[in-house]
C-alpha cells in the first residue's frame, strides 16, 4: 500500500484564508486537469481567475442555508469522502445515489483562534466563527486518506504540487497519511482552543483557580500550542529550542514584540517572564533585575527612574547581563538612567517606549533584546505547568499577594508603618527567588536574596552577606527580612537579627515557631506570620 497511487481527478476546495488558493486551483485544473467543486466565496474567487468549478449546491441539490451553517453537511459530499474505492458495497452505493468520489479535499477552518484574541470579541462573533463543516469533511477525509489526499493549510500547496508533479498527477499512500495525520493535529487543536475559550468565558478556569489546593483541577486538559518562533538555543546551545503559543490566548512574554537586538534564547524568555511577574506584584512604579530566574535586584518608587536606579543598585555586579523589566513606559529620563555607565543587559522590557527613549537605546546596545508588552494587559495563567519524565505536572498558579488583614503579628513589638512597607515589599519579591528563599529589603528596594540553597539558615548568611557584599551594609540595621516558608530553627533568624534585621516576615506553621518569637521579643524585633508559604522550584 506505501506506494499505491491514486489519481486527482475531482478536488473539494473550501477555505476561509484564501491566500495563495487561486494559483494552486490554477495548476490543479490547469496542470492536471482536476474537477472542481467549491463552495460560497472560494467559489466566487476561483471563477473570477477564469477557472471552471461546480459549486457545492449544484451537487447536493441544496442551497447554502442558516446563514452558511449547512451547506457541505450532505450524503452527496461526505459519501464522496468516505467510500472505500475498492469495496463492492460501497461502490454499489456510490452508484446507486450519484455520489461522484472526491480524491482531494482543500480546507482550512474558520479562524477562532484569531477571532477571540481580539479584544472586542463578542460571546456571539466567537459562537459564529465555531466552523462545523470543514471539520467534518476533514474527519471523513482524513479517516479515508486510503484514497483521499487533505490539504489544510496554505502552506501544503507547494508540496502537494510536487506530490503531484512526481507522479503524473495522483498522490502516494504515504503522502496522504501524512497530511491526514497533520490534519487530525489541526482538528485537535482547533477543538482544543473552543474549550479553552469557553471554559474561560463559562468562569471554571477561575474557579480552578481560586481553588489552590487544586481538588478542582480539570480532569483532562487539552493542550493546543503552535511552533511561534525558532530560538537560538535551549538552556545549552546543544539543545534545541522554539516558542509554542496558544493562538486563544494573548499577552504575557510570550505576546511580547521585539523592537530590538539578538535574536531570543530559551534563557532569554525564562528570564524575561520571571522578570515581567515580579513587576507585575506592584501598583507602583517597579523595576525587576533577573539573574538566572532569580531576583538580584528589585526596588518600587515615586518614578520608574528612581526604581531603576534603585533595583540596578542592588547588586551591580550580578546585575551585569541581567534582564530589567520595568513596570511602566520607558521615557527620555529613564532611557538616559538605564543607558548610563557601563552596563550590559541581555533583555529589557516594559509596556512600551517613547520613541526617543527607544532610539537612546538602540543607539546605547547593539545587541540588547528589547521587548514591548502588548497593550492590551495580560492574561493572567490560572494553570501552572512542568513537565516530568513521562508526564506533566499541573497545579493552580500563585496568585496569592500581600493582605495586611490576615497578617499577625506575633511579637510583642508591633511593626512600624516603615517596616509594614518593607515586609509588604519583600514578601513580594521572596514569592519570585527559588526556594529556600530569603530576601532582606530597606525602603522598598531589595538588598540582596539568598536564594535556592538546600538549608533555610544558608539561605539568611547568603542574604545577609550579599547585602553586605552589595556595599549595604550599614542599611541592614532597621531592614526586614521575608522567608518564603517557616524557619525549622531559630538559628536562622539569629543571623538576621545579628546582622541588624528589625523586623521578619514568614509563613509560620513550625513546630518551633515559639523559639523564633522568643528571639524576636528577646531581641526587640517585630515578627510577623502570614499563614501562607511560597515555594518556587
Amino acid at each position: 500500500m506505501a506506494n499505491d497511487v491514486v489519481a486527482v481527478k475531482r478536488a473539494l476546495i473550501s477555505v476561509s484564508d484564501k491566500a495563495g488558493i487561486v494559483e494552486f486551483a490554477i495548476a490543479l485544473q490547469r496542470e492536471f486537469g482536476v474537477e472542481l467543486v467549491s463552495t460560497g466565496g472560494t467559489a466566487k474567487a476561483l471563477g473570477e481567475a477564469g477557472l471552471k468549478v461546480r459549486d457545492v449546491s449544484e451537487v447536493t441539490g441544496f442551497a447554502e442555508m442558516m446563514s452558511g451553517r449547512v451547506k457541505t453537511l450532505h450524503p452527496l459530499i461526505h459519501g464522496g469522502l468516505l467510500a472505500l474505492r475498492d469495496d463492492p458495497e460501497h461502490v454499489a452505493a456510490m452508484q446507486q445515489h450519484h455520489i461522484p468520489p472526491i480524491d482531494m479535499l482543500v480546507v482550512n477552518l474558520y479562524p477562532f483562534e484569531q477571532t477571540v484574541a481580539k479584544p472586542d470579541c463578542t460571546f456571539e462573533h466567537a459562537i459564529e466563527n465555531i466552523d462545523i463543516g470543514g471539520p467534518a469533511m476533514i474527519r471523513s477525509a482524513g479517516k479515508n486518506h486510503r484514497s483521499v489526499a487533505l490539504v489544510t493549510d496554505a502552506g501544503q500547496y507547494q508540496q502537494t504540487l510536487d506530490e503531484l508533479r512526481l507522479h503524473g498527477g495522483g498522490t502516494t499512500y504515504d503522502f496522504r497519511r501524512a497530511m491526514a495525520t497533520r490534519a487530525f493535529a489541526r482538528t485537535a487543536a482547533y477543538d482544543a482552543a473552543i474549550h479553552a475559550y469557553l471554559r474561560n468565558v463559562s468562569g471554571e478556569a477561575k474557579v480552578n483557580s481560586a481553588q489552590a489546593a487544586g481538588t478542582t483541577l480539570p480532569a483532562q486538559i487539552d493542550l493546543s500550542l503552535k511552533k511561534s518562533q525558532s530560538l537560538r538555543y535551549g538552556e545549552n546551545p546543544h539543545q534545541a529550542a522554539g516558542l509554542y503559543v496558544n493562538e486563544a490566548m494573548r499577552g504575557g512574554i510570550a505576546a511580547a514584540r521585539q523592537l530590538h537586538g539578538k535574536e531570543l534564547s530559551y534563557i532569554n524568555l525564562l528570564d524575561a517572564d520571571a522578570a515581567w511577574s515580579l513587576v507585575r506584584e506592584f501598583d507602583r512604579p517597579a523595576v525587576a533585575v533577573i539573574k538566572h530566574a532569580n531576583p538580584c535586584g528589585c526596588a518600587a518608587a515615586d518614578t520608574i527612574a528612581e526604581a531603576f536606579d534603585a533595583a540596578y543598585a542592588g547588586d551591580p555586579v550580578a546585575a551585569f547581563g541581567g534582564i530589567v523589566a520595568l513596570n511602566r513606559n520607558v521615557n527620555q529620563a529613564t532611557a538616559e538612567r538605564i543607558a548610563s555607565g557601563k552596563r550590559f543587559l541581555e533583555v529589557l522590557l516594559a509596556p512600551g517606549f517613547e520613541a526617543d527613549a527607544l532610539a537612546l537605546l538602540k543607539g546605547r546596545w547593539a545587541d540588547c533584546r528589547i521587548l514591548a508588552l502588548p497593550a492590551d494587559g495580560v492574561s493572567d495563567q490560572t494553570l501552572k505547568m512542568h513537565s516530568i519524565m513521562g508526564g506533566v505536572l499541573m497545579q493552580a498558579s500563585d496568585a496569592a499577594g500581600f493582605d495586611r488583614m490576615t497578617a499577625r503579628v506575633v511579637s510583642q513589638r508591633q511593626p512600624t508603618q516603615r517596616e509594614w512597607v518593607d515586609m509588604a515589599f519583600a514578601w513580594l519579591v521572596v514569592k519570585h527567588v527559588k526556594s529556600n528563599a530569603i530576601s532582606v529589603a530597606a525602603s522598598e528596594q531589595l538588598l540582596a536574596s539568598g536564594a535556592g540553597q538546600m538549608s533555610r539558615v544558608t539561605s539568611c548568611r547568603l542574604a545577609v552577606e550579599l547585602a553586605a557584599q552589595n556595599g549595604h551594609k550599614e542599611r541592614l540595621a532597621g531592614a526586614v527580612a521575608a522567608s518564603d516558608a517557616f524557619f525549622p530553627f531559630s538559628d536562622g533568624p539569629a543571623i538576621l537579627l545579628d546582622a541588624g534585621i528589625t523586623a521578619i516576615i514568614q509563613p509560620g506553621g513550625s513546630k518551633r515557631d515559639q523559639d523564633t518569637i522568643d528571639l524576636c521579643n528577646e531581641r526587640g524585633a517585630a515578627l510577623v506570620l502570614t499563614g501562607q508559604r511560597h515555594f518556587l522550584h
